[in-house]
């Protein structure tokens, strides 16, 4: 399959008779899963603790990894570029920065995290190679190894298509407060990369094992223990330049931090902070995930339209399917607005051509 041409703003399809409304249409939060960690995790995984299993259809199922029994479905259209591609087409999308999902790779010893991680990254650049105006990249660390993650974000920040630092909300249980992690942050800060966070088997899973409240309820709650962590454990002041972007827009932080905000007023334990955690809400970045488009609008009244940028989580179960008809719905938008959430806001985080 040809690479469509996206370079004019006005482009059309043979199927859509009028000018496109929009410049580069940017998904900043897409999942995929690159073949040679597929290849790997079937060859290798279940020496390292993976339960491998197929679907119907024969794509590969990690079925369990050590300390999680939620399940991975590596199926084929979320590995295949020209698959990948038509789907872009048909959301009216231009461009993706392309990450994982889980199982990530923190469950596996370090030596083989580092090498599922390099999968994915080397896999990243090769699609960018191949398709320059469609993909870019999201570093995946070992983080289980903040030396051996240190080493593969030196390695991959040479390449110009690996626009971020992707790491989930919890690292095997541990907050991403922790000192530990400190160094990835200094050194994405220096290297002007954001870092791009993303949910991983929720805590609390016992909780939530009825009714879909792993994804529906689970997966928000992570975004917010991620940003309090962030917010109250010092790191967005010790890196003040360092870019966050949160997915399922924020979670429960938006919507929680007047709470927040009254919580360092009166505990002892949140007397070390010098300002309310409100005063932090611009410093991250918030995608489309709510599924609804007042809960959106009221979002964008809160942080800014500037700090709202195109994200979906596709082609998972409870992605935003269609963007642009997404941000539409929002009401009160003014066109500008529109422009900066899918095109101008993720160009800039990402620092790409809008």
């Amino acid at each position: 399959m040809s690479e469509p041409n996206h370079t004019s703003p006005n482009a059309q399809s043979s199927t859509d008779a009028a000018p496109r409304p929009y410049r580069r249409v940017i998904d900043a939060h897409v999942h995929w899963y690159p073949q040679a960690f597929v290849d790997l995790m079937v060859r290798k995984g279940p020496s390292h603790g993976a339960v491998m299993g197929e679907d119907a259809k024969g794509n590969p199922v990690v079925v369990s990894v050590p300390g999680c029994t939620q399940k991975s479905n590596m199926r084929k259209t979320m590995t295949n570029l020209d698959d990948i591609i038509a789907d872009m087409d048909k959301r009216k999308v231009d461009a993706y920065a392309l990450s994982m999902t889980n199982p990530l790779v923190y469950w596996a010893p370090a030596g083989f995290g580092l090498e599922l991680a390099a999968a994915h990254n080397d896999a990243c650049v090769d699609a960018h190679r191949k398709y320059p105006d469609r993909f870019y990249g999201c570093i995946v660390l070992p983080m289980q190894d903040v030396r051996l993650a240190a080493q593969e974000l030196e390695r991959m920040a040479k390449h110009a298509c690996m626009r971020a630092v992707f790491i989930a909300e919890h690292i095997e249980g541990k907050n991403l407060h922790e000192r530990e992690f400190w160094p990835i942050y200094e050194r994405a800060e220096a290297l002007g990369l954001p870092l791009f966070l993303t949910n991983l088997y929720p805590t609390g899973a016992e909780r939530m094992k009825d009714f879909f409240m792993l994804n529906t309820l689970g997966n928000p709650q992570e975004a917010g223990y991620a940003a309090t962590s962030l917010v109250c454990g010092g790191v967005l002041d010790a890196f003040p330049n360092l870019e966050v972007f949160l997915p399922h827009a924020g979670g429960t932080f938006p919507w929680l931090v007047g709470r927040l905000d009254l919580g360092i007023a009166v505990s002892p334990e949140l007397e070390h902070m010098k300002k309310p955690a409100s005063e932090y809400l611009r410093r991250f970045h918030y995608d489309l995930i709510t599924h609804h488009a007042q809960i959106m609008r009221n979002l964008i009244d809160l942080v800014g339209a500037d700090r709202i940028v195109a994200g979906t989580d596709f082609p998972q179960a409870m992605s935003v399917k269609q963007p642009v008809d997404f941000v539409e719905s929002i009401p009160g938008l003014t066109q500008r607005e529109r422009e900066m959430i899918l095109c101008e806001n993720p160009a800039r985080l990402l620092q790409i051509q809008p």
